[in-house]
Formats: C-alpha cells, structure tokens, sequence
C-alpha cells in the first residue's frame, strides 16, 4: 500500500518547487515527481526587442542568479552578430563570475543546504572544549575557533530557543533520526553558519568591484565590458585581491573542513549512493581561458552512465527540450533555437495530486541525446576527471582519501555537496592567476575592453553556453529585422528539475529520490536533503499567468 508525500513548497531554495513522493510500507519512495508551481513569460517579452537589450532584461529571471543570464545573454549576441570581446573583457567577466562562484557555494552549504545535515538544537548540548579539539582535527586553525566563541554561539541559540522566535531555524525537523552528526559537530558547523552571513557579503563586494553593483550588475556589453576605470585601476585590483584572501581564509579552514566533518558522520549514505539519480552528465564548459573559447577551467563534455573511462564530446545539436509533461503547447522535441513557449495549464486532479501521465509542472524537459543529464558542480566535477584534469583529479582524489569513501560515492547526495565545495577551492585558487593577467595584460599596452559591434541586418542567430554555480545555462537568440524574432533559455534547474519525457524517463529530481528511505513520513528530512543539494533555483524558471485564462497578467502603471 503506498501513501502519497507532498512536499509544497520546497524552502530554503530561489522560487517555487513542489516535490509529490509515493512512499510503500516500509517508508521507502518509489516514485517521485517534481513541478514547478509559477511559469516564466520572459521569452515572450523579448520578441521584437532589441537584442543588445535582451542581458539586462534576461537577468531579472531571478534576484540570485542575475549575473549568469546577463552574461549568456551578451555571449549569445556576440555569437549572433560574429564578433569576439577582447582579452581584457574575457579576463573580467571571469573575474565577475568566479567572485560569484565563491559567494554563492558557500551561501547554498551554509544557509541554503547545511541544516539538512546539521541539527540546530542539538549543538545546545555541546561541550564547547570538545567541539574545539574536533575543529582542530579537521583543520589546524579553524575558522573564528575558540571555547569562548562556542560559548558565544550556544547562548545565542539559546536566546532564539527561549524566545520562541526560532527565525530562520524554525520549522525544521530537530532530532530527527537521519541527523547524524553529534553535537560539537552541530556547534562548530552552526558557528561558521553564523560567519558565513558576513563572508557572503564579501563576495558580493568582489563582484560589484567589476559589475557596479550586486545583484543585477551592469558593466557587460555586447562586445566586452564598461568597467575601464576599475581594471585600469590598482587600488580597485587591490580590493578585490584583499577581499579574494578573506574568502580563501574561510573556504580553506571552515568550509572545506565543514563538508569533510559532516562526510566523516554520512558517508554510509554516500557509498550506498543515496540521492545518486540519472547517470549522465553534462557540462557546457566553464571559464574561458583563451579568447577562441576553445579550452575552459571546467572541461567541456559529456559522461553517460557514470562511465568515467569514456568522457564524449559535446554535440550540441542533440540538445532538445520537449514538452509532454509540462503545461505548454507542443507535441515534439525541438532544439532551442526552434523552442516555442506557448502556456497549456491544465492544473491537478480533483485531490490536487498530479495528474498521472498528464502535464504536471511549468518546466520543460531539456533532454541530451533523448537523455535526461544531470548539471551542476558534480556533473562538473565528474566531466573534468572524466577529461583528465589534473587538478581535478588531485582534488577529487585528496577528497575522498580524507573522507575514506569510494570513487562511486561521488553519485549520491554526499558527493554532490562534497562535488560543490572542491570546485569552490578549485575556482578560488585561480582567480589571483587572472588579475595577473589582465595586469599583464595593460603593462604591454593592451587595455582594450569592447569590441565595436551593430546588429546584423541579415537574419542571424546565436547561443550563449556557460557554467554559473548551478550548472549548464544557455540563451539561444534568433534575430530578424535586427529585433528579437525568438529567445529561449535552457537554465540549470531546467535540466535538473525536468518532467518526465515522452518516453516516462524522470528527469534528475526524481530519479534522484527513488529508493529513498524516510526516517519519518511526517517528516521528509531526507527529501529536502537531496534536492536541496541541486541547489534549485525555480525563479530562473518562471513568471506570473492567469490559470483561469491562460493570459499572461497585464499590468498598467499610472
């Protein structure tokens, strides 16, 4: 006899998701289904609007993700219009999106994921002595690690406990049974909790030193960047350098330290690969580091059936979206730049559960090869060791040494979690190396940041293919009458969130849930763990629809 779970909405996460979970008898899921609950219209407000324009617009897909759609947005023009920016711009957009990169791994660990493996109120009984001498152990000098600190923290927690304004710990499933850490692991990774709402906000400080602000900065043009005066600057340089080393501080002796402690106490539920779902993945390639975009940081490629011996170049011909489960017009897969985005909300049934094999959600099915993949800092990782990587390798390799579980064990929520924090070091420590060139750059004449540009008379197209945090995003534009005649973007949690396709194949949420065992039906702890550990991000996928009319709201300003 199976019982239904709704989980809806889905916190701790950008936007809307609802996960729908039959569980049998013995509390394990057996089938899953996730939906995205509002719709994105963005794609029809481009049409026929100048494509120069199309960055600043795309990026309010979502107040986090602003930079990354901004920047797909402008590659898509320069590959439509055929032009190329000039090393400089190249240099700082890395330099935009790494700042990025670190600001928001250690946010989604910390406040966004880490009280799927931390329990608050357990640290209220820690011994702050011991939690000291367990921090010391994973790394030399922890981060902000002392008694008195530990001290400081209980009673701060306490206070929340005994006002009975939990804040942002309310809600939770304390002392729930698939908490495993005990609690001067709690107390330590709950203080650095506390530390990291101060280390965000130097990240974003990294970036607008580039973007002019954050979020939704400014400075890229189609063609290059605006910021002259910052990159010519040396006391602008200096400020993000300072700033760099307090990020890698904290990265170095909190986070890293972090994830090891919590893998030391979970990674049973990492060698049984729990939360491992589909075994594709993909990576557009990340970061890159020569001006024909022929080699990346993050290697571009494919990994099927976690076959790690046998990485594929990226076709990117067989990238398809498909729409028989999503609530949109449509009946074949068509390839981005043939997308369509067309509302057909027919809503749940009469219990308000999914409609079995009807549409059930607003996101659409991107397949690779007529293959759900998976995207992110995993797929990531996986394609980079896949492709040989060096440091890659070394990082993954140290990793799993300290934590002394198995290569398969990269496939499981663990590994995912455990995936995003070695790319957050392998990002950090090549940022210097790019502020050294772009000086290097300068000091023999070369301070060029835009190349000039129009846009093309004749019909044109063009696709933007890049890794923010989350994982592969593309913007395809087609241009007729130099105005946009269609956009589509296929983002990360596009992928990762996916219906079913026409074949019944999950997509990478739900598989990643069957099999799943659940401590307590009432409490879906372990549901929250793994989805959490995609880092979703709804917003990126949706906008505002009437579901009486299938209109699109309109909205008039006096």
């Amino acid at each position: 006899m199976t019982k239904r779970i709704i989980v809806d909405p889905i916190t701790r996460i950008e936007g809307h998701l609802r996960i729908e979970c039959e569980v049998d008898d013995s509390n394990v899921i057996r089938d899953a289904w996730s939906s995205i609950t509002l719709w994105r219209g963005i794609e029809t407000i481009l049409k026929g609007r100048d494509p120069r324009d199309a960055g600043l617009i795309v990026q309010r897909f979502c107040g986090v993700c602003t930079y990354v759609h901004y920047e797909a947005s402008t590659m898509a023009c320069e590959d439509a219009f055929g032009i190329k920016p000039p090393p400089n711009a190249r240099i700082i957009r890395n330099l935009i999106q790494g700042s990025w990169y670190l600001g928001d791994h250690i946010m989604h660990f910390y406040h966004l994921h880490g009280l799927d493996w931390v329990d608050i109120v357990s640290a209220l009984s820690a011994d702050p002595k011991k939690a000291v001498e367990l921090a010391k152990s994973y790394s030399p000098d922890p981060y902000n690690c002392s008694e008195t600190h530990y001290k400081a923290v209980q009673q701060r927690l306490t206070k929340f406990v005994k006002s009975g304004r939990l804040g942002p710990f309310a809600n939770a499933y304390w002392g729930n049974p698939s908490y495993k850490l005990p609690p001067e692991a709690n107390l330590v990774i709950v203080s650095h909790y506390l530390d990291a709402l101060q280390v965000s906000k130097v990240a974003a400080q990294m970036q607008a030193i580039f973007g002019g602000k954050n979020p939704h900065p400014q400075t890229l043009v189609v063609g290059g960047v605006t910021c002259v005066m910052d990159a010519l600057d040396a006391h602008r340089l200096g400020q993000f350098l300072f700033r760099l080393k307090e990020l890698q501080n904290f990265i170095e002796t909190a986070y890293i330290p972090d994830v090891l402690l919590a893998a030391a106490y979970y990674k049973g539920e990492g060698a049984a690969g729990i939360g491992g779902g589909v075994k594709n993945y993909l990576s557009y390639g990340g970061f890159p580091l020569d001006d024909d975009m022929n080699t990346f940081l993050f290697p571009r490629g494919v990994v099927k059936n976690r076959d790690i011996l046998k990485p594929l170049k990226l076709d990117e011909e067989k990238i398809t979206e498909e729409v028989t489960h999503a609530w949109y017009k449509g009946t074949e897969p068509a390839h981005p730049y043939k997308g369509t985005t067309d509302p057909e909300y027919t809503g749940y049934d009469a219990n308000g559960n999914v409609k079995g094999n009807e549409k059930y959600s607003w996101c659409k099915a991107p397949r690779y090869d007529g293959q759900p993949h998976e995207v992110g800092p995993l797929a990531r990782m996986v394609v980079g060791y896949a492709a040989g990587n060096e440091k890659i390798k070394a990082l993954v390799d140290s990793t799993l040494k300290a934590t002394g579980i198995p290569v398969s064990a990269l496939f499981s929520t663990l590994g995912r979690t455990a995936a995003r924090c070695i790319e957050t070091k392998y990002v950090a420590d090549h940022i210097e190396g790019w502020v050294n060139e772009l000086i290097a750059n300068v000091k023999k004449g070369d301070t060029r940041t835009w190349t000039r540009c129009d846009v093309p008379s004749k019909p044109a197209q063009g696709r933007g293919m890049t890794e923010p945090p989350r994982g592969a995003l593309g913007h395809w534009i087609r241009i007729e009458n130099k105005v946009i005649a269609n956009y589509q973007a296929v983002v990360p949690s596009t992928w990762n969130c996916s219906p079913r396709d026409k074949a019944g194949k999950r997509g990478p949420y739900e598989e990643s849930l069957i099999g799943t065992k659940l401590a307590k039906v009432d409490q879906p702890l372990e549901i929250l763990r793994t989805i959490h550990s995609f880092d979703p991000c709804m917003a990126c996928a949706v906008h505002i629809i009437d579901p009486k009319t299938n209109e699109i709201r309109k909205f008039r300003v006096a």
